[in-house]
């Protein structure tokens, strides 16, 4: 019997969502600034995804870029944004709180837990910087997260592959594992072989002109590094071609 793989979209936008449900994403990662990792999204693009998606929708909480070892107003913030979130029908929330020895702060991870109750938790790739990311997973485990999205410690899914094995064995059905990270057309297939894992994380973007500001160049509000004539959006044709490969 052929295995069956659930395929979530990192989106971050109402028309990367629908664009990625119509690819046949099984799932949806919400959030914003995907150019810092992604971020925390607006209530109204979650509210916007939720009335027009089928497929659950679980959202980013992030306040910024730049690590995961929070002040206690940070903290604050993020599980006051999990409650708003959950409040207006996100189906689960993405996190990650790390100490600042890099190790898991297990206790800030249970004040989200305890927010989260009955909904989805998912630890982010926050455990891919770890120091000891077995150490890691035992913690999350004991902290009774539901999922961990994990490219084994390394830059992508498949280097990491590996590890992510040795993670889903160690885990032994105690925590979902959710290999991401680097996932493409052209190696879609052997991640999942690799891995062993059955359900897999990308992003599948296409870039969008927008010349509005072209008119005065002298005028930027981007960061130098990025372009202020263009934004990127989820490609629904693309997600279509990955999932397509893996299934081929």
């Amino acid at each position: 019997m052929e295995k069956k793989i659930t395929f979530e979209v990192c989106c971050a936008s109402l028309d990367g969502a629908l664009n990625a449900q119509m690819g046949g994403a099984d799932r949806i990662e919400l959030n914003c600034a995907t150019d810092l990792g992604g971020l925390t999204p607006s209530l109204g693009l979650l509210t916007e995804c939720k009335a027009a998606l089928k497929i659950p929708v679980l959202a980013m909480v992030r306040p910024r870029g730049g690590g995961f070892c929070y002040t206690d107003n940070e903290a604050k913030t993020m599980y006051r944004d999990a409650e708003t979130l959950l409040r207006h029908g996100a189906d689960g929330i993405v996190f990650g709180f790390l100490k600042a020895d890099g190790t898991v702060d297990s206790a800030r991870c249970k004040e989200m837990l305890d927010i989260i109750d009955g909904s989805t938790s998912v630890f982010n790739r926050a455990i891919d910087t770890v120091p000891g990311i077995f150490d890691a997973l035992d913690a999350l485990i004991e902290s009774r997260v539901k999922r961990v999205l994990t490219s084994g410690g390394r830059q992508t899914a498949l280097e990491g592959a590996q590890a992510i094995n040795a993670m889903m064995k160690r885990a032994a059905g105690r925590l979902e594992i959710l290999a991401g990270g680097g996932v493409r057309t052209y190696n879609i297939g052997e991640v999942l072989k690799l891995t062993g894992c059955n359900q897999i994380h990308f992003s599948c973007r296409k870039r969008i002109a927008d010349n509005s500001t072209a008119a005065n160049p002298f005028v930027r509000f981007n960061a130098s590094a990025l372009s202020e004539n263009s934004f990127y959006v989820t490609d629904g044709e693309g997600v279509a071609e990955i999932i397509k490969a893996a299934k081929g």
